[in-house]
C-alpha cells in the first residue's frame, strides 16, 4: 500500500509545482527528495518538533530507527491518509494532510513515541509528548493506545490520556479530551471502540467505554459506558436515540436521529 501510496503523492505534487512554481525548493524538501513515506515523514517531523535543546538531526535519526524497527507505524500512516482523504471533504489529495494537518502531524509523532515507550525509552517519549503538545496543541500520552484508519481533524485542543484505548476507524475533532477522574490511579482513561465519532468539545472521562458506532454529541461529558451504536449527547451525556449509520465515524454525519 505505501509503495502505490507515495506514487500517487508524488504525482500531486508534480501537478502543484506545475501551478505554484514558487514552493520547488519547499515541495522537494518535503516530498520529492524522499525515496519513500517513511523517509518524508521522518523528516518532515523531526523538523517540526526539533528545539534548540533537541537538534533536528537527531530527532530525525530517532524517527528514522522507530519506522525502521516498526513497519506497522507506516502502515499506520498510510492507513490514516487513507481515512482522511476518504472522509474530509476538505481534502482533495494525500499531500494536503501531509504538508498541512496538525492533526495527522501530531497523531504520526505519537506513533513514534509510542514505539519509544514499549522500548522502555520513556524519557525519550515524554521530552516528544511535550514538543507534539507545544508545537500542535495536541496532548496524547506515549502510553495510549490507539489503532490505524484515525482522523483528527482540526486538533487544536485535544487530550488523550495514559490508559486510553482507542480502536481503528475512530473520528476525533477539536477539543476532545478522553481523560480521567479524580485521583485514580491504574487504568484510568477511556476505551472507544471501531467507528465512534467524537465531536467538538466533548469530554468522555474515567475507565469507560464507548461502544462500536457509537456518536458523541459536541460539547457532551460522559463519564459512564455508552451502548454500540448510540448518540449520547449533553451534560452529562444522555442516550438520546441512534446514529444514522453503523459507522458515524466513517460518514462523519453529526445529524441527529430519532428515538427508537
Amino acid at each position: 500500500m505505501d509503495k502505490d501510496l507515495w506514487v500517487t503523492i508524488r504525482e500531486e505534487i508534480n501537478d502543484l509545482l506545475l501551478q505554484e512554481p514558487d514552493l520547488g525548493t519547499y515541495l522537494s524538501k518535503r516530498i520529492l527528495a524522499h525515496e519513500d513515506l517513511a523517509s518524508s515523514m521522518s523528516e518532515l517531523l523531526s523538523t517540526k518538533l526539533a528545539s534548540e535543546d533537541m537538534p533536528q538531526s537527531t530527532l530525525k535519526a530517532v524517527f528514522d530507527e522507530a519506522l525502521r524497527n516498526d513497519p506497522d507505524i507506516i502502515e499506520s500512516i498510510s492507513t490514516d491518509l487513507l481515512a482522511i482523504r476518504d472522509r474530509d471533504p476538505a481534502v482533495q489529495h494525500y499531500s494536503t494532510a501531509i504538508l498541512h494537518f496538525k492533526g495527522f502531524q501530531a497523531l504520526q509523532a505519537y506513533r513514534v513515541g509510542h514505539w519509544l515507550w514499549n522500548q522502555d525509552r520513556r524519557g525519550m517519549a515524554l521530552l516528544l509528548q511535550s514538543r507534539i503538545s507545544e508545537v500542535f496543541a495536541v496532548d496524547i500520552h506515549p502510553a495510549a493506545r490507539i489503532g490505524s484508519g484515525i482522523l483528527v481533524d482540526h486538533a487544536t485542543g485535544i487530550v488523550i490520556g495514559e490508559t486510553s484505548v482507542l480502536e481503528d476507524n475512530i473520528s476525533i475533532l477539536q477539543g476532545v479530551t478522553l481523560g480521567g477522574t479524580g485521583k485514580d490511579t491504574g487504568d484510568r482513561h477511556p476505551k472507544i471502540k471501531s467507528g465512534v465519532l467524537i465531536s467538538a468539545g466533548a469530554a468522555i472521562l474515567g475507565n469507560v467505554t464507548i461502544g462500536e458506532g457509537a456518536w458523541v454529541g459536541a460539547g457532551s461529558v460522559v463519564l459512564q459506558d455508552i451502548p454500540p451504536h448510540t448518540t449520547v449527547v449533553g451534560v452529562p451525556g444522555k442516550v438520546v436515540g441512534k446514529p444514522r449509520t453503523e459507522q458515524p465515524a466513517l460518514d462523519m454525519d453529526h445529524y441527529l436521529n430519532n428515538k427508537d
